[in-house]
């Protein structure tokens, strides 16, 4: 078997993992938003590895697979639980306690990855724009040649422009195209050659349902139920339209969760030595569980019950997480910890200190999963053996929630608290806002009815439901990109061939990305150290 996983990578990665975890976790809590670092730690890694002896891409991919481990488990902490103190400043949350839960959360993403891997990456051929781009850049740093050209002058082009954006305030991030009336809320577009790149990456289908979920609910329902007197304000209209989103988002979940009873009812019979394989897996994988449970029960403030609960929501939700990365690149960790946390409370009734568990434990596995999807799905095209891709992110992810627990106690001593204008953690707000229940449950019940039609159905529920639920701005930017992207295509397809125009469409989109997300991180960094 070829050393992926070699010591040295595991060095540069930690390495590397401890700046990238620092950073997420600020840049979560100044910003409430957290660019992908996968691009960042992909090239941090190539001019780590690529002149070292007998080094391979496949042992760059999951160096850097590890150096990124850290970053969404950070940032799954830090869009949920700052709101604890937000609502309550003295609350006691031990330092242990703390790192179970975390750590907890870490292994859950892992091996819920690990479980989803085969469905999401080979069997439904998932885009994974981030996943891809990565690919890309790395093919591209070996082949040389005008593919590399293409894809590091996209890069260039998306650096200059991302810092001309964000460090020296050049360029807005928000244009406004229509600034809204009595019954129809502003239009805008992000101004990001990231998303603009998501979208092309992802395609048409997948880009204009979602941007079809935000013209459902920002200009038909918002408008109709204003002018009919279904809704006495903008804010009620607003609040039904994001709790439909998550009820679509959840009705997924639902329809995941049936196929897979219905999958298994109708399994066939396996040759013995399958079944032995699979007994021995399922065990493994019942002992983690079983494990997970105890630690949540007797670690944590989380109670047994709940405990169990949390784990089924996790499972479920994590499904969602690794699906809406394929298909969107966004991972709206945070909702599904509200939702598991919601679910919880029809059945008990959780501390506040619990409660807020519940979510941090939930959005770190969520968050940990995309991220792992990503690093799997350009390790897949690299021909990367999962298995030793799978455990160096345990590692990374593992000691990245460790560290992640003491970066988030340090800036709390240090700033504080949360909320304040240092570090306003807008997302863990909205999160101390929710833990009280949903605004609207008929809202978010009809959702769930129909998101869970529409996915039983073999349609993209939980995509529509995203662009029901984000800003307008992200979701324009996105079908714009992808309408952008079809559009060059259909201009150039006399002049060159179908596959030189799919390869060059997605160099220069993985360009868009790895640029922007590049830019992102070093900018986290440098107002980290300021």
């Amino acid at each position: 078997m070829n050393k992926h996983l070699t010591i040295r990578g595991l060095i540069v990665g930690l390495l590397g993992l401890v700046v990238i975890t620092a950073s997420s976790m600020y840049v979560a809590l100044r910003m409430g938003a957290l660019p992908w670092p996968t691009i960042f730690v992909t090239v941090v890694s190539m001019a780590a590895l690529s002149k070292a002896k007998n080094s391979s891409l496949q042992e760059i991919n999951v160096t850097h697979t590890i150096m990124s481990s850290g970053a969404m488990v950070a940032g799954g902490l830090a869009f949920t639980l700052p709101g604890l103190w937000m609502i309550a400043p003295d609350a006691s949350f031990s330092t242990i306690k703390l790192i179970v839960l975390t750590v907890v959360g870490a292994i859950l993403g892992t091996l819920f990855s690990a479980i989803f891997r085969k469905k999401l990456i080979e069997e439904e051929k998932l885009p994974f724009p981030m996943g891809r781009a990565s690919y890309n850049t790395l093919q591209a740093s070996v082949k040389g040649g005008h593919g590399a050209k293409t894809l590091f002058a996209s890069m260039g082009g998306s650096v200059i422009f991302t810092a001309l954006r964000d460090g020296f305030g050049k360029i807005p991030a928000l244009l406004t195209i229509f600034k809204g009336s009595a019954i129809l809320p502003a239009f805008s577009i992000w101004v990001s050659p990231m998303a603009m790149g998501i979208g092309a990456i992802i395609g048409p289908l997948f880009a204009l349902v979602w941007f079809g979920g935000a013209i459902l609910g920002y200009y038909l329902l918002i408008p109709i139920g204003l002018a009919s007197g279904l809704f006495s304000s903008m804010a009620e209209a607003d609040i039904f339209r994001s709790n439909l989103g998550i009820g679509l988002m959840i009705g997924t979940g639902l329809g995941v969760f049936i196929k897979a009873v219905i999958s298994k009812a109708k399994e066939t019979k396996k040759t013995k030595d399958s079944k032995k394989m699979n007994s021995r897996t399922q065990s493994m994988i019942l002992l983690v569980l079983v494990l997970a449970i105890i630690l949540l029960s007797l670690g944590t403030d989380i109670s047994f019950f709940e405990a169990i609960i949390v784990i089924v929501g996790i499972y479920l939700t994590t499904y969602l997480s690794g699906m809406l990365t394929g298909q969107t690149g966004i991972n709206p960790m945070e909702i599904f910890g509200i939702l598991v946390l919601l679910v919880v409370q029809l059945v008990s009734h959780p501390s506040l200190v619990a409660s807020f568990s519940i979510a941090a434990v939930t959005a770190v596995a969520c968050g940990l999963t995309g991220d792992v999807m990503n690093d799997l799905k350009s390790g897949y095209l690299l021909g990367t053996d999962t298995r030793q891709q799978l455990l160096g992110e345990g590692i990374g992810g593992v000691v990245g929630a460790v560290l992640s627990v003491f970066v988030l106690l340090i800036m709390k001593a240090s700033f504080g608290g949360f909320g304040t204008l240092e570090l306003p953690a807008p997302q863990a707000a909205a999160v101390a806002a929710m833990v009280g229940g949903l605004s609207n449950v008929p809202a978010f019940l009809a959702g769930c009815a129909i998101g869970l039609a529409l996915y039983l159905s073999n349609l993209p529920s939980a995509t529509l439901g995203l662009g029901v639920y984000l800003p307008i701005y992200i979701s324009s930017i996105m079908g714009l990109g992808a309408v952008l992207s079809s559009l060059i295509k259909k201009i150039f397809a006399k002049k060159y061939s179908k596959e030189r125009l799919g390869e060059e469409s997605g160099l220069v989109a993985s360009g868009l990305l790895g640029g922007e997300g590049i830019t992102g991180v070093a900018i986290a960094i440098l107002s980290m150290l300021k």
